[in-house]
């Protein structure tokens, strides 16, 4: 099992698209492949986007829990970074 303090964590609860994609985005630049990211968000399209950016920069969805108050947290698995994919 992964040690919590090996998780790097992006909390975008209260933001509206695409405000959450692009601070997962910034957060996440830089960091290693494998790095494993715990991501939470409350907007209804997040989903949707964070699937749609994970099948373009490899990451991959580990899994996603339902939180109090709509809000979802993602256990996202970073692959490695497009190149030329800066914001």
């Amino acid at each position: 099992m992964s040690d919590q303090s090996e998780v790097f964590r992006v909390d975008a609860t209260g933001l509206v698209c695409p405000l959450p994609i692009l601070r997962f985005k910034k957060r996440t630049q830089g960091l290693p492949s494998g790095t494993q990211v715990e991501f939470l968000a409350d907007d209804p399209s997040g989903r949707r986007d964070l699937q749609a950016l994970c099948e373009i920069t490899g990451h991959r969805i580990e899994w996603i829990r339902e939180e109090e108050a709509g809000v979802l947290r993602y256990r996202i698995c970073l692959g490695d970074q497009v190149p030329g994919s800066k914001p």
